[in-house]
């Protein structure tokens, strides 16, 4: 999802994007309005082209999938072990990195296992991609989604000579000297983790919202609302369920453990991640969201309860009116006037 796109850079002001500077026509300006093309180099319009091609070997892809409620550690682990060499795989508190070599020419090959449900895959065509997802995720995934239900977002990455790390429009550009460090791969991760996570969330509460959006309008439409008690509370677990996963069931919405020992810029690193993807934002909102759909059903509990409580009392009165009638009817029997 292209929660950047057409956003200003979320890390840095004014940088020319990496693509623009290698598509540049090799035109040097020397101060005085005169310019001059490399093509009267060819040695340095060679190392030109092959700067250019190896830049482009360096681009690739970022795949996040959000498979499953959890993925199960141990059997990760199994997996893993048994499959890849032990010296690819590094274990980290609530994910596992697992590094591959395909192709050494080109990106180094990463993939990032979440135990709240989400796969990062690093470098990868799409068909590797969902090799390894039916690989290795479909053996460990507790509480696996449907289709429907399963989230996937797409990124890019790329790499730079001079620039720092950072996001625009969707493309992370780091700098050469981080190329082999997969801890700040991991660092930015963590952030398109969280983000696919409460992607699943938000559309949950949207489904929610288009389950009970009928309630409200009938109920200012008609003054009641037809909706059975074990219905209700069904609707008033499901918000509830869905709002302790988030805020208290969940490390969504907490900063992972992993950076309380890293250093101190990858703990930047990923919090400019989460800004440029909004968490804090759509988190609040997402609270905003089950707190009005609680309030709503807290207000139709309320009315049905107070509809109740009505007839339990107009059964009550002509109960009542019963009794004086019975009563009234002796009365008059004991003077003889009825017989």
């Amino acid at each position: 999802q292209g929660y950047g796109e057409g956003r200003p850079d979320a890390y840095s002001s004014g940088r020319q994007p990496l693509a623009a500077a290698a598509d540049d026509d090799g035109e040097d300006d020397r101060g005085d309005g005169r310019r001059r093309r490399s093509s009267s180099y060819p040695g340095l319009e060679a190392g030109l082209t092959t700067a250019v091609a190896r830049d482009r070997s360096s681009r690739g892809r970022i795949t996040a999938y959000c498979i499953a409620e959890e993925i199960n550690r141990k059997s990760l682990d199994a997996v893993l072990q048994n499959n890849y060499k032990e010296q690819c795989i590094n274990a980290y508190p609530d994910v596992v990195h697992l590094h591959l070599d395909d192709d050494p020419q080109l990106v180094n090959t990463d993939v990032f296992f979440f135990e709240f449900g989400v796969i990062i895959c690093w470098g990868m065509s799409e068909e590797k991609e969902i090799a390894m997802v039916d690989k290795i995720g479909r053996l460990c995934e507790r509480g696996p989604y449907s289709s429907e239900e399963m989230e996937v977002d797409e990124f890019h990455f790329n790499f730079s000579v001079n620039e720092p790390p950072h996001i625009q429009n969707d493309t992370i550009t780091f700098n050469k000297r981080q190329a082999a460090d997969h801890q700040v791969r991991l660092a930015i991760s963590h952030a398109l983790a969280q983000s696919t996570k409460l992607s699943v969330y938000e559309e949950r509460v949207v489904t929610l919202v288009e389950e009970t959006r009928h309630l409200p309008e009938t109920l200012a439409a008609c003054g009641t609302v037809k909706i059975g008690t074990k219905k209700l509370a069904q609707l008033i677990g499901k918000v509830f369920l869905q709002s302790s996963t988030v805020n208290l069931l969940s490390s969504v919405l907490d900063t992972p453990d992993f950076f309380w020992n890293a250093h101190d810029s990858l703990q930047a690193l990923y919090d400019r991640a989460c800004e440029y993807l909004e968490l804090e934002t759509r988190a609040a909102v997402l609270n905003a969201r089950f707190q009005v759909l609680q309030e709503m059903l807290d207000m139709l509990r309320d009315h049905q309860n107070n509809s109740h409580a009505a007839r339990l009392e107009w059964i009550i009165i002509w109960l009542l009116v019963v009794d004086v009638l019975l009563m009234l009817f002796q009365v008059l029997s004991l003077f003889g006037l009825v017989g």
